[in-house]
């Protein structure tokens, strides 16, 4: 039986409670926890390191040094530092800074054009007046799946007028329209990337859509507001980071291009192997056997891309949370 304390009497003595080795555990669970993780981790930080940071890595080392042969071309190669030898050699090429004239046009052409589509594509299937929103939803997002190289070789020859059936047509009306002439090319080259990234850029536009709570919608029509007026005033400025995230990407990629007028070469004299930053160094390094040079000319493309990335962060951030 248990006993009862007396009324008055002092109170029974509490079990003592052993405190010492729960610190030691935590630090055992903590170690474990931490172990954990870096096992988890240590997969991409290994990837990340072998084939994203050595490379860089490796094209800033190349593109200080030059190698030059030696004994009249019989000898051994002889590596030398030149420091910035070969960026001042790239940037006093006129024809690199041609290229580069030709990349911030033809991003010129293409941001807007990219980022206008995809979110006018995104708007018109979130729009509750859509028809068969899914179906169009995969068919605008089916072109990204086609390799780069096939959609250029397709769209080559539909700009090839003995073979595209669309400039036939023109031209049996009297309109002759040539898209790889000098004037023309950077438009088509432009339009086979809008083809190939608008509607990877519509899913990413979309999902910041379908994110938005209904609410929203529901109180802005209980107000009296137009379906123009939600898109202003509460799609747009909610979508806006994903915008901006679109922006970025396109920016990126424009500073990219290689494969298009690459594989478009062949067809147009309007294209040279300096067509592009991209199309001059590998020109560099595989045709004129200058690798240090060409690492030189990728760099200052990766400076470029870097400084119009983050200025257009730092305009799109000073302008804060203002309407649109």
């Amino acid at each position: 039986m248990t006993s009862v304390p007396s009324v008055g009497g002092p109170p029974p003595a509490a079990a003592p409670v052993s405190t010492a080795p729960a610190p030691a555990r935590q630090r055992r669970g903590a170690r474990r926890s931490s172990v954990a993780i870096w096992v988890l981790v240590l997969p991409f930080v290994v990837m990340f390191l072998l084939f994203f940071v050595a490379p860089i890595v490796y094209a800033i080392v190349q593109s200080l040094f030059t190698t030059r042969s030696s004994g009249l071309g019989f000898g051994p190669p002889e590596t030398t530092f030149v420091f910035f030898d070969n960026y001042v050699r790239a940037l006093s090429n006129s024809d690199f800074l041609a290229s580069l004239g030709r990349l911030v046009l033809f991003s010129a052409i293409l941001v807007p054009s990219m980022v206008v589509t995809a979110l006018g594509l995104a708007l018109l299937l979130d729009s509750g007046k859509a028809l068969a929103p899914r179906f169009f939803r995969v068919l605008y997002f089916a072109p990204y799946g086609v390799p780069g190289v096939v959609a250029t070789l397709l769209w080559g020859f539909l700009y090839i007028p003995a073979t595209s059936p669309v400039l036939q047509v023109l031209s049996s009306v009297g309109i002759d329209v040539n898209p790889l002439s000098s004037g023309n090319v950077l438009f088509a080259i432009a339009n086979i990337a809008l083809w190939g990234f608008a509607g990877y850029n519509m899913v990413i536009l979309m999902a910041a859509l379908h994110a938005i709570p209904s609410e929203l919608y529901e109180a802005a029509r209980m107000d009296g507001a137009s379906a123009w007026s939600i898109v202003w005033n509460i799609k747009l400025p909610l979508v806006r980071p994903s915008i901006i995230l679109v922006t970025v990407f396109t920016i990126i990629g424009t500073l990219q291009l290689f494969v298009e007028p690459l594989v478009l070469q062949p067809l147009t004299t309007a294209i040279s192997s300096t067509f592009t930053p991209n199309l001059a160094a590998y020109n560099q390094a595989f045709a004129q056997g200058n690798p240090n040079l060409a690492a030189a000319m990728a760099v200052i493309v990766a400076v470029l891309g870097f400084i119009f990335s983050f200025g257009f962060l730092r305009i799109v951030n000073r302008k804060g949370n203002r309407a649109w």
